[in-house]
């Protein structure tokens, strides 16, 4: 027979646990000093590509930091956490390759008909 919870069944000890109110500040204090950092390079640099290097290094870490708190990431195995991360860097290594690739075959179709 299946067994069925009761409410005394899931609070035997009756502690309830502390909140988690400085880890959420902690998450929110980064995600802040990111994004300040995003606007200070967006007003106060030129427009280019160190510029948007920059922007994307940024929105990474930003990526890899929302994953890691809000997706309860860095709490699994490491197994699990390289099985995610390297077929994502290998699909961001097959989009710089197809558009380095692509403009490649661009520019040369376009001036074999020139």
């Amino acid at each position: 027979m299946a067994h069925h919870h009761t409410d005394n069944d899931f609070n035997r000890t009756g502690d309830i646990p502390e909140p988690q109110t400085k880890a959420i500040w902690k998450t929110f204090g980064i995600l802040v000093a990111l994004t300040a950092l995003e606007f200070v390079f967006a007003f106060f640099m030129d427009a280019g590509t160190a510029r948007n290097a920059i922007f994307i290094i940024l929105t990474l870490f930003k990526a890899f930091f929302i994953v890691a708190e809000f997706m309860h990431l860095k709490h699994e195995t490491k197994t699990l956490i390289w099985s995610i991360i390297i077929p994502m860097a290998l699909v961001i290594w097959l989009m710089v390759a197809l558009l380095s690739e692509g403009s490649y075959y661009f520019e040369s179709v376009t001036n074999y008909f020139n």
